[in-house]
């Protein structure tokens, strides 16, 4: 990572000392739960670790070591702090989980271990919530799969698996693959340096039904880049991160609901610590905010659209402490620190974009620090900034006659759902769960799900003509 000097960094918190009033105070953190607190617990949580929330309303994701193994785990915990270790690996089935995990419509998890497996270069699988665990397909090492995925794959909306391996492919500094339900494999890019290396975030599906993602380095500037890739294999460079712009992007990139596209770089901008940046699917690039120090610094996570529509990030660095800080921005760039809590005993360098619960509270993880019993090695977090529950949906596009996913709270008791006004047949799971047939007459916009406790909304909903 990118520092600038200590002298250079006190200065800078000078300047900004009146900016800094605008703290939302440490009462939004709350350190769920110390990592090492027991002798199987999960350790190291860090980038990329996509939290997901399951149908059950509880959150779930990987750590890279710890685990019974100490090889790596699966964990769930609930939104008050309850935590499960549901899976540990052995190294036949992987170890060294960077990924996190990606919830699919069946309601099972998908994520990848950077090693392990045959070979011992990483595997793709599947995980239910009660830990049952698939090896989908393991990386050989050598073209054309590649290998050592740090991301987990996302669903597409034909059903398949889409991701990244960091090595491999014929240059072998990453590629782009598919992976079918029935375990077909297709690499469909290769990066070149050209056009990006080592890409170690997973990709987002715009509402074009293209595939977004980003380099960590690599591209005409050595600095990473953004690309496209369609889900037959055509790729083209967005952007050419330069210095004054953002470096070292490994955060995942997130399609707002203006139809852009959002994200962190690590580094550069005009002090090297790191920018939030803006981008459209065609390639119009500007920075939103650029890291002194000050506010933050390292913005190894990505961003998070919150019920509210602003921004949600956090920084692995803040300040001269560097214990870490979290942030909302707008979509127009307006800045705010929410707080700087992070420390030794309550958790040191987030750098897991956080996840927004359909409870409307903020959730993430550190990489290291806490009061675990066994290491110092992270803690799990949730930051309560009031912001209004909400209806996630899985997926998040479809067309008419498609089932989709719901989930929230509260749900039993439903008297309602509504496809941007137009109603729909709905069946209640559970009172996190609920599914919904996408009706005739539907158009793209937001979905209200009317339970007893008053309207929950979703981001909007976009219905597929083909």
């Amino acid at each position: 990572m990118v520092r600038t000097s200590l002298v250079f960094r006190f200065a800078m918190l000078a300047l900004a000392f009146a900016e800094l009033s605008i703290f939302a105070h440490a009462q939004l953190f709350t350190d769920l739960y110390n990592f090492g607190t027991l002798s199987n617990d999960p350790a190291v949580t860090g980038y990329p670790g996509i939290i997901a929330q399951g149908r059950d309303g509880n959150l779930y994701s990987t750590s890279s070591s710890g685990g019974a193994n100490n090889l790596g785990s699966v964990f769930q915990v609930t939104p008050a702090g309850t935590l499960s270790v549901i899976y540990s690996f052995a190294g036949a089935d992987g170890s060294t989980p960077q990924s996190g995990l990606t919830l699919g419509t069946d309601g099972d998890f998908y994520g990848t271990t950077f090693a392990g497996g045959a070979s011992g270069n990483g595997v793709i699988f599947k995980i239910t919530p009660g830990g049952t665990l698939t090896v989908l397909y393991q990386f050989s090492g050598a073209a054309p799969d590649g290998r050592g995925p740090y991301a987990a794959p996302i669903q597409g909306t034909d059903g398949n698996l889409y991701g990244t391996a960091f090595y491999g492919g014929t240059k072998g500094v990453g590629s782009v693959y598919k992976l079918t339900p029935t375990g077909v494999f297709t690499t469909l890019h290769y990066f070149r340096s050209t056009d990006g290396e080592n890409p170690t975030s997973p990709l987002v599906q715009g509402s074009d039904g293209k595939l977004y993602g980003t380099t960590q380095s690599g591209g005409k500037y050595k600095s990473g880049t953004v690309f496209r890739v369609t889900t037959a294999g055509g790729f083209k460079v967005l952007r050419n991160f330069a210095t004054t712009d953002g470096q070292l992007v490994i955060a995942p990139l997130i399609q707002a609901s203006d139809g852009n596209l959002y994200g962190t770089a690590e580094g550069g901008g005009t002090v090297t610590d790191g920018t939030v940046f803006k981008i459209t699917t065609a390639g119009v690039f500007s920075v939103l905010h650029d890291f002194v120090g000050s506010d933050g610094y390292s913005p190894t996570g990505g961003l998070v659209q919150a019920s509210d529509g602003n921004f949600y990030g956090v920084t692995s660095g803040f300040g001269i402490s560097g214990y870490g800080g979290a942030f909302s921005i707008t979509p127009t760039g307006t800045f705010t620190v929410l707080t700087s809590a992070f420390g030794p005993t309550t958790g040191e360098e987030p750098e897991v974009t956080l996840v927004q619960h359909t409870n409307g509270i903020l959730y993430g993880d550190t990489f290291t620090g806490g009061t675990g019993g066994t290491c110092r090695c992270g803690t799990f977090y949730s930051l309560n900034s009031q912001l209004p529950p909400y209806a996630a949906l899985v997926p998040n596009s479809g067309k008419v006659g498609n089932t989709i996913g719901i989930l929230g709270q509260g749900l039993t008791g439903t008297t309602a759902v509504s496809f941007h006004g137009t109603t729909a047949a709905y069946q209640v799971v559970s009172d996190t769960y609920l599914t919904a047939t996408v009706p005739k007459g539907a158009t793209t916009g937001p979905i209200t799900v009317t339970t007893p406790a008053g309207p929950l909304v979703s981001q909007s909903f976009l219905v597929r003509l083909h």
